[in-house]
């Protein structure tokens, strides 16, 4: 077994986030070994976990995606992804714990990459004051689960109003006993059942949402976008596209 070595550990008023180093692989954990994120160091922008990928998935629901708001850094491997394999001009970071973003290029290879700004605060909070967007991206974990916006019908609401026309939103759920998502009678409310969801090994739901209800996902089309970006990003989402599904 490899030996795992403390790279950095940090205490603010939410809490413990650690860096640990483990072989080729580098995690960031909140409170107690709550691993949080895993970047593999050869390449930020490797997607190791399932739910990574299929948040990605999500993204490549969007023809030609120029602008993308991330809901939660962790260790900036989905916006590293995103940076590198979408088209994209203009991304925006909101984190509530200003050390994240700090440990983030110190120690995970997280670019300063002249398109991206991180704003430092609560998301509930300032998402009002974010650009729209045509990807948002909500993954809002703390060392107890999933943050109070997964569930916050006013938020989740306000994120769809943010995306341009055209444009998806993301979401990191947690699954319960069921399969189904953390919450799912009030996102079948709020979204009139019109979304999909990508069930992944980690025990997490991903919904993909699109900005309204006549925006219809082209799963052939999808296919394709996937075929296509599978030799860059060196694995296949095709077992993702497998179990997509519509709401349940």
């Amino acid at each position: 077994m490899r030996e795992e070595r403390l790279l950095a550990e940090v205490h603010d008023e939410f809490g413990v986030i650690r860096v640990l180093e483990v072989g080729d692989y580098r995690f960031l954990e909140f409170g107690e070994a709550v691993e949080q994120s895993c970047v593999f160091t050869a390449d930020p922008a490797w997607l190791e976990y399932d739910y990574t990928r299929a948040m990605l998935l999500g993204a490549l629901c969007h023809e030609y995606p120029e602008s993308a708001l991330f809901l939660g850094l962790g260790a900036g491997t989905l916006t590293q992804a995103c940076m590198k394999f979408l088209p994209l001009d203009d991304v925006e970071v909101v984190e509530l714990r200003p050390d994240v973003p700090r440990l983030a290029m110190e120690y995970l290879g997280l670019d300063d990459d002249p398109r991206l700004t991180v704003r430092i605060g609560d998301a509930l909070e300032l998402l009002e004051t974010a650009e729209t967007a045509d990807l948002i991206f909500v993954d809002l974990y703390t060392d107890t689960g999933p943050g109070v916006g997964h569930l916050a019908w006013r938020f989740l609401e306000n994120c769809q109003k943010r995306l341009n026309p055209g444009g998806w939103l993301v979401i990191n759920q947690w699954a319960g006993n069921d399969g189904r998502p953390l919450g799912a009678a009030l996102l079948r409310g709020l979204y009139h059942r019109h979304y999909w969801e990508c069930p992944v090994k980690e025990g997490n739901v991903i919904l993909i949402v699109p900005a309204d209800l006549e925006q219809q996902l082209d799963i052939r089309t999808l296919t394709a976008r996937c075929e296509a970006l599978a030799p860059r990003l060196g694995y296949s989402l095709q077992p993702l596209l497998d179990v997509l599904r519509p709401a349940t």
